[in-house]
């Protein structure tokens, strides 16, 4: 049975952005998606279609919600972002002033900033771990603070795949005295209402897509890679069917392990867009998201494999063309992926269970998105 006709609502001058939307699952691009659009605070579109399953026995509901990889650093880093505005994390300081341990293996000089912008040298394990190691908390963040940096730290970037959650987690939980899961969903996606979870309560499994892997020869672990790089994927493997697992999802992992769906990530992130501000309450200062804009490295991603451009805990305008130059942007392994617009004051948010050979989206994203603009006017 064919479901190529989204469910949901776009204003009346969003029209093309449904069309889009259609179009991908018509053509097959896309099984099963989501697409959300805030302006001013206010969502535009909200659209979702298709199946929520490879066999097309589940139809992807207006609920249905999905793992969307590395689109949840976007959360970790908005959490981060939150307690610094609040006074009780210098992202100038050194990490160590807050997980002593930390200053191990020469390490005593990395700043908090490192971590958020990918550029601490810490892109993997050195230890050799297991896919159950990645459940174990404190044996992911010991290995990561007894270690020394693959890299001197500070001088590129080199994208910490899921190394990142751990590090930044363990700093917000150093200073809060909770986990970073705990903290997004108490402040953040509690009060707001937004279905998104950085660990998933067994209760709401029903409702997760399944996420379907590229074909083979297509996935970012085929290609040929430089040895940091191979250690970044292959110290534990990436097993797209581990997302399938209670385990995987009820752990914590803040740089990956995320559910949700488009809708959740773009309510989550009006608070970026808006200056601080979602739904009447004020979260942060403006000062302190616009924090996300300031350039911490750029150059040659040694981990990617292509220029980067990272502020504080996002990628910036400029590692790629965008419209308006005061834009933050994250995706996932497979397609997933939140753009923020500052200065028009919106956000866009992608979420798929069929995945493409990609870490930071793919067209399907972006022309939604270049649909979006295209009807704002920004091109």
């Amino acid at each position: 049975m064919a479901r190529d006709v989204a469910e949901g609502f776009t204003h009346d001058r969003f029209g093309k952005v449904r069309e889009a939307f259609e179009a991908n699952l018509a053509g097959g691009a896309d099984v099963g998606a989501s697409f959300c659009a805030t302006l001013e605070g206010e969502t535009v579109v909200d659209l979702w279609g298709g199946w929520a399953n490879e066999d097309e026995g589940r139809p992807w509901e207006r609920d249905t919600i999905v793992n969307v990889y590395s689109t949840t650093k976007t959360m970790t880093a908005l959490t981060a972002l939150l307690v610094a505005d609040r006074g009780e994390l210098d992202f100038d300081a050194p990490v160590a002033r807050y997980w002593p341990e930390f200053a191990a293996a020469g390490k005593q000089d990395v700043k908090v900033s490192h971590l958020m912008s990918h550029s601490a040298g810490l892109s993997g394990w050195k230890e050799p771990l297991t896919k159950e190691d990645l459940y174990d908390w404190d044996k992911a963040t010991s290995l990561l603070a007894a270690q020394a940096p693959f890299w001197e730290p500070g001088t590129a970037s080199g994208y910490h795949a899921l190394t990142q959650g751990y590090l930044v987690g363990e700093v917000v939980r150093r200073i809060t005295g909770k986990s970073l899961g705990t903290v997004f969903r108490e402040e953040i996606a509690g009060p707001l209402g937004a279905d998104f979870h950085i660990g998933l309560p067994a209760s709401e499994d029903h409702r997760v897509a399944d996420l379907i892997a590229p074909p083979p020869g297509a996935s970012i672990a085929d290609r040929s890679e430089s040895e940091l790089q191979k250690n970044m994927s292959g110290n534990p493997p990436i097993d797209v069917a581990e997302t399938r697992t209670r385990a995987w999802r009820g752990a914590e992992i803040p740089a990956a392990g995320g559910t949700g769906n488009a809708r959740s990530v773009a309510q989550v992130h009006v608070i970026l867009a808006n200056g601080g501000v979602a739904q009447g309450k004020r979260f942060m200062s403006e000062a302190g998201c616009r924090k996300a804009l300031e350039v911490q490295i750029e150059g040659q991603d040694l981990i990617l494999g292509m220029p980067a451009r990272f502020g504080m805990g996002f990628g910036l305008a400029g590692a790629m063309p965008l419209p308006n130059p005061n834009t933050i942007f994250w995706g996932g392994y497979g397609g997933s992926l939140v753009i923020i617009d500052m200065d028009a004051r919106t956000t866009f948010a992608y979420a798929m269970n069929k995945m493409a050979p990609t870490t930071t989206g793919d067209m399907r994203a972006f022309g939604l998105a270049m649909a979006m603009w295209e009807a704002m006017g920004a091109i």
